[in-house]
């Protein structure tokens, strides 16, 4: 058994808690990549990325807030330069579906010399339980910048189980699964969705981005994240990801889980309200 840790980066956030959670239950040693982790891990800090990679297997790469940030390619490259350099074997990158500076930090990751696998991911289905969409859900109304194009919306234990096949296992190196659920939803039907579910009155409002773009400012958002935002409603939501892909059929033998599955089973935690 490999006695080297695995580090996961972003191992508190959607993902990579899941991830950490799944390979502590197999018994395979696990370093969470966080702010508040042990050494601690920033990635405005290089200075802190050296302790971090230490004897280090592999590395999950969940980079915040998204490789659509400006910088971002720039700061993957130099991560990656030191992970090789650390005598890291493997990397597993998440990524989006349709953003082009995504698709330059899965380059840079391809190009690194060490086994690689891409996971380039849709919408998180944990978007609307466990991010900034919660609260506007609790409120009754959520109002968003996406007219009647279809998301693939991918549930983030799914994407954990992909990756942590990738993590360990070899079959999975030079892959690159493209991961959504298995058909299209707006953002009408999947707030229609948890309404029926939770048997509220949750109202969906479609609204320019430039808008939506105000609100946020007004809200306290920081400008980078509101200009992040922005851009994946305004660029990445235009029907250029309005398919279905078999990523995570390819990568676990099994279908992905859908989205009316995801809204069922959360809406029993009451984390919606009921």
């Amino acid at each position: 058994m490999n006695t080297q840790p695995i580090l996961v980066l972003g191992g508190t956030g959607k993902t990579g808690r899941r991830i950490v959670e799944r390979l502590q239950a197999r018994g395979t040693p696990v370093r969470v990549g966080s702010r508040s982790a042990q050494p601690s891990f920033q990635w405005e800090a290089p200075d802190s990325w050296t302790d971090a990679l230490r004897d280090v297997s592999a590395v999950y790469i969940s980079y915040y807030p998204d490789l659509a940030a400006p910088g971002a390619a720039d700061t993957i490259e130099r991560f990656t330069d030191l992970a090789v350099k650390s005598g890291v074997k493997r990397l597993v990158l998440l990524s989006g579906r349709g953003e082009p500076e995504a698709q330059r930090c899965e380059d840079i990751v391809r190009k690194s010399g060490v086994e690689f696998t891409l996971l380039r991911a849709s919408w998180f289905s944990q978007n609307f339980s466990e991010n900034y969409l919660l609260e506007p859900l609790l409120a009754g109304e959520v109002a968003l910048p996406a007219g009647n194009v279809g998301e693939p919306f991918v549930d983030a234990d799914d994407i954990a189980d992909v990756a942590v096949e990738a993590l360990t296992d070899a079959r999975h190196a030079g892959q690159l699964y493209e991961l959504t659920g298995p058909r299209l939803w707006t953002f009408a039907e999947a707030i229609a969705e948890i309404a029926r579910a939770t048997g509220r009155d949750i109202r969906y409002v479609q609204m320019p981005v430039h808008e939506y773009e105000g609100a946020l400012k007004e809200a306290g958002l920081p400008a980078e994240l509101v200009s992040l935002i922005a851009y994946l409603f305004g660029e990445v939501l235009d029907g250029r990801n309005a398919f279905v892909a078999n990523g995570v059929t390819r990568a676990l033998g099994r279908p992905p889980r859908d989205f009316a599955d995801y809204v069922r089973y959360t809406s029993r935690t009451g984390v919606w309200g009921s």
